[in-house]
């Protein structure tokens, strides 16, 4: 396919438009041309990527690709994104495209679109993109206004999401360091007008480091959790590392008689949702309890219970965890007053005031992770 860019516009002849004319020695601005060669007819890709710097026509060629299919950020003021994100669609549907693009932050979904970061606003225009799912679409300035980490994980996670859709997409950008970690099927540099089948080198690798730690990193995460609790009793706390960034937390303590672990507070930093680092991070952990890693000494399988839909079917699919339980709502609270009240009393100790915990209509869903042999079984 070749495609030949002919933009016009008025050749001005003010007195500074004249000036820099003469200084610069250029006889006109009026007029872009531009050919390129996109052999790319055959339809055996998914994936484009058309990079290049600012000016040199990669808006222009999305135009002439598939002018009707460029994808435009119209958000109502009104609504939550939540709402708007395949809208008539499944709201399992919906959920899963936010977090396939790592916009796992919930309250984020809450809120509409204009009022998110710029960071937050790409992510919401890409889940929309993987929710609608359409045959053939262009998006113009992709990972141009974010910061550049944001951007290569983005890019990472968008790719992973939207190769299951089945549809053709041509990203534009004026930035080369997402071509390692998009995989385009094809990259048609504006610059040098070469066009390249495949990305020839591998993504950059991801070292988690993982430290045993307490509550002293949970401040940095807590505004990313849903939920506001308090902190777990008696837990060991884990915080993964990159290039000494802290990315993602978890807690681990015990049911009563060493009997099991049971994780909580799972959350990965929003720059770095949508890489995967969640799902391996909660499994080296697990898989280490289960080994008798941990000041216990104990083997002991771990309970983990979540309420976020993609987070919940991200571990049915995954074969080293099995699920245990589906609740609509959480345990009668008065009932569990007088539980904590009784036990008290019990062991000699004043009544206690606490409220108890339940009383939430908070679906929840239990898994047990049941470790690698389990998986390979």
């Amino acid at each position: 396919m070749r495609i030949e860019i002919r933009n016009r516009c008025t050749d001005f002849d003010g007195y500074r438009a004249a000036r820099v004319k003469s200084l610069f020695n250029v006889e006109s601005g009026a007029n872009f041309t531009l050919d390129a060669d996109l052999p790319i007819e055959a339809g055996d890709w998914q994936i484009g990527l058309i990079v290049g710097p600012s000016g040199s026509g990669k808006s222009s060629l999305g135009r002439a690709l598939w002018d009707e299919s460029v994808y435009s950020a119209d958000w109502p003021r009104n609504l939550p994104i939540i709402d708007v994100i395949g809208a008539g669609g499944s709201f399992d549907a919906a959920t899963a495209a936010l977090s396939a693009v790592g916009l796992g932050s919930v309250p984020s979904w809450l809120r509409p679109y204009q009022v998110l970061s710029t960071g937050e606003r790409f992510r919401a225009d890409l889940a929309r993109v993987l929710c609608d799912a359409p045959a053939r679409v262009v998006i113009d300035e992709f990972t141009s206004t974010i910061d550049r980490q944001i951007a290569r994980v983005g890019a990472l996670a968008f790719g992973k999401a939207w190769r299951r859709t089945g549809g053709q997409c041509v990203l534009l950008s004026c930035h080369y360091d997402i071509a390692d970690w998009l995989r385009p099927d094809w990259v048609y540099d504006t610059a040098s007008g070469r066009f390249q089948r495949g990305c020839l080198r591998r993504r950059p690798p991801l070292q988690l480091d993982i430290v045993e730690t307490d509550w002293r990193y949970w401040p940095q995460f807590e505004p990313h959790h849903y939920l506001k609790l308090p902190h777990m009793i008696a837990s060991t706390n884990y915080v993964g590392f990159i290039d000494n960034c802290p990315v993602a937390h978890l807690a681990v303590s015990t049911r009563p008689g060493l009997v099991e672990a049971r994780a909580c507070r799972l959350v990965v930093m929003p720059e770095w949702q949508g890489a995967g680092i969640g799902i391996r991070f909660l499994d080296t952990v697990c898989a280490a309890w289960l080994a008798g890693r941990n000041r216990y000494g104990l083997p002991l399988r771990t309970l983990f219970h979540t309420s976020h839909p993609g987070l919940a079917t991200a571990l049915r699919r995954n074969p080293a965890w099995t699920q245990v339980s589906a609740r609509l709502y959480g345990e009668n609270k008065v009932r569990c007053s007088e539980s904590l009240e009784r036990s008290a009393v019990r062991h000699g100790r004043p009544k206690s005031h606490h409220g108890g915990f339940g009383g939430h209509f908070r679906a929840v869903q239990g898994f047990r992770y049941l470790g690698e042999e389990a998986a390979c079984a």
